[in-house]
């Protein structure tokens, strides 16, 4: 590695990157070593807690937007259903997005929850339902990003399919439009 290249160079987002990375680092970190520090629970499950909301928060709003060019959120309708709606960036802006960065944000989405769910696992085993109960919420919030953004990202290859069919579609009618305009 050269003396000056830094780590992040290959980053388009290197700040973005690090916050994502640093609130899910931080409630997990946290979560893991608390009992070495605290003996009360209500601290470690609101500390805890409130990393894990900021983590949700950062990667909802900011991260999966710059990111991976996806935003997602959920609305309740008059009649009392659940809404999802979708927002992502247009299909050239998406083709542009840089892959490392989009690399770290899917990795470290599904590895969060797979930590979790291992914490869980073993909060489980040794009898631990409060702090089962720190896991589930955090498990939670995790999954919840990893569901938006799977529809978000689905509902973005509708759309690219769906341009590229008019697209291809729009082209053949002028062809043949400009066939018969000849003759």
């Amino acid at each position: 590695m050269d003396q000056n290249q830094s780590l992040g160079e290959n980053y388009a987002n290197p700040k973005t990157c690090f916050f994502h990375v640093l609130f899910k680092a931080a409630a997990l970190a946290f979560y893991i070593l608390s009992a070495l520090f605290f003996d009360s629970f209500v601290i470690i499950f609101v500390v805890t807690v409130v990393l894990a909301a900021l983590d949700f928060w950062v990667v909802k709003n900011v991260s999966g937007r710059i990111l991976v060019g996806l935003r997602w959120w959920n609305e309740i309708n008059d009649l009392g259903e659940s809404i999802w709606k979708f927002e992502c960036l247009d299909q050239e802006a998406l083709a542009r997005m840089n892959k490392k960065d989009s690399w770290l944000f899917w990795w470290t989405l599904y590895l969060t929850a797979a930590a979790w769910i291992f914490l869980g696992i073993f909060s489980l085993i040794r009898f631990q339902a409060d702090f089962l109960l720190v896991v589930g919420v955090c498990l939670s919030l995790s999954i919840a990003n990893i569901i938006g953004f799977t529809k978000c990202r689905k509902d973005a290859k509708k759309q690219l399919q769906a341009f590229a069919s008019q697209t291809i579609a729009s082209r053949v009618t002028s062809t043949i439009q400009s066939a018969f305009s000849v003759v």
